[in-house]
């Protein structure tokens, strides 16, 4: 007996893009940005910067994201400990780079992203990485405090993850002008 999946799939992506529209604006924008970085998907610095500070930004993230691929490649099968140093590492300091810019201002943002950025094998990594980030001394003690505190219990503790890769990916729209005659 076949099954047809779309409607679910459908519904999936709309909780999806009911969720990143929960986000602020700010992380909605950074959200897009690491995708167009971390994906290769468009010039990120003619797209999204709008000053020197944010090109530089921008070149800052290319450079940090260019670990992604061997991230992506090291997420391991099972949680065996001895399979986890090629990932946590890298893992780890890419976090705390987007971390550090201050978009990101919870787990669950952190979450949508990284999801995207590597995939669903990563999800049951990116509790502790996202905890051992948001715990590093570069960042300010009240905005550790907000981001370890963002993390449910349920999220860290988790008996078990979704495989299913996300279907929502978002990206840059264009303000369109429009104009009513009467």
């Amino acid at each position: 007996m076949a099954t047809n999946t779309k409607p679910a799939h459908g519904a999936l992506t709309l909780v999806e893009m009911k969720e990143f529209a929960g986000f602020p604006a700010a992380t909605q924008r950074y959200i897009r940005r690491a995708l167009d970085v971390g994906l290769g998907r468009r010039d990120a610095i003619r797209r999204w910067s709008r000053d020197v500070g944010e090109a530089a930004s921008i070149r800052a993230q290319e450079r940090m994201y260019r670990r992604l691929e061997h991230i992506r490649t090291n997420v391991p099968d099972d949680s065996g400990l001895d399979e986890m140093e090629p990932l946590m590492g890298p893992l780890i300091t890419v976090t705390a780079f987007d971390l550090g810019q201050e978009r990101l201002p919870d787990f669950a943002s952190y979450r949508f992203l990284y999801e995207r950025l590597i995939g669903a094998a990563v999800r049951p990594w990116l509790p502790g990485a996202f905890c051992a980030a948001a715990a590093l001394p570069h960042l300010h003690p009240e905005r550790r405090r907000t981001l370890l505190q963002s993390i449910s219990e349920a999220a860290a503790t988790a008996p078990g993850w979704s495989n299913r890769e996300p279907a929502f990916f978002p990206e840059w729209v264009d303000k369109i002008d429009v104009t009513v005659e009467g």
